[in-house]
């Protein structure tokens, strides 16, 4: 169910958005369940490229509590994306004005953020793809998916380059570092913005 606000809502674990990618096969996002999840989660978050997430550590009950709070959030959601059932890449998508990176930037309406975090590379040989030319504009389509959304904002952390590389490969132009309060404690991040309309340029080029 689409929610007019600027989210996908539903039930834990329901398919919430699908899209059928020419040449790469099929994605679905589901709600994430934080009992159902926590096997995948917990092996994603412990695996080495998973520092900056900041959940490594956390045993599956805790995992678990973590994302059963983001679930009570009306203003926060997270998302389990599967290629053709494969799980992939964990999404959280979430008002800006009613999370710390607010006191960072002056939030527009219609800004969305968006933190996304992938786990598993997908059926690419199947396909003969690599797997971020697919579940990138997968990602995008899912977070322009509510007719609300008219930008995305990212805010990965400062440090990590591999993320902030990704992000301009996906169309987000920077905007300059900042610093705020996260719940881990304090943030250096690199802003970075996209419009919907430049976005769905790009969704149009990927036939998504």
């Amino acid at each position: 169910m689409t929610d007019q606000t600027r989210l996908l809502t539903g039930a834990r674990g329901e398919e919430v958005w699908r899209t059928d990618v020419p040449g790469a096969g099929t994605f679905t996002a589901h709600v994430l369940d934080p009992v159902a999840d926590v096997e995948v989660l917990h092996d994603w978050v412990n695996r080495p490229h998973a520092g900056f997430w900041g959940l490594a550590g956390l045993s599956r009950e805790e995992l678990s509590a973590t994302y059963a709070f983001v679930d009570s959030l009306p203003t926060h959601h997270a998302y389990l994306v599967r290629w053709d059932g494969e799980p992939v890449v964990l999404v959280q998508l979430y008002h800006p004005e009613d999370d710390p990176v607010a006191t960072a930037y002056d939030v527009l309406p219609g800004d969305v953020g968006m933190h996304f975090f992938k786990g598993g590379d997908g059926p690419a040989q199947r396909y003969g793809v690599a797997p971020w030319t697919a579940v990138g504009p997968a990602v995008l389509g899912l977070a322009l998916a509510s007719p609300g959304v008219r930008r995305l904002v990212v805010e990965p952390d400062a440090r990590n380059r591999s993320a902030i590389s990704r992000m301009v490969a996906f169309g987000f132009e920077p905007a300059g570092t900042v610093r705020f309060e996260s719940p881990q404690g304090p943030k250096e991040a690199v802003l970075a913005f996209l419009p919907r309309e430049r976005a769905e340029a790009i969704l149009a080029g990927a036939g998504v």
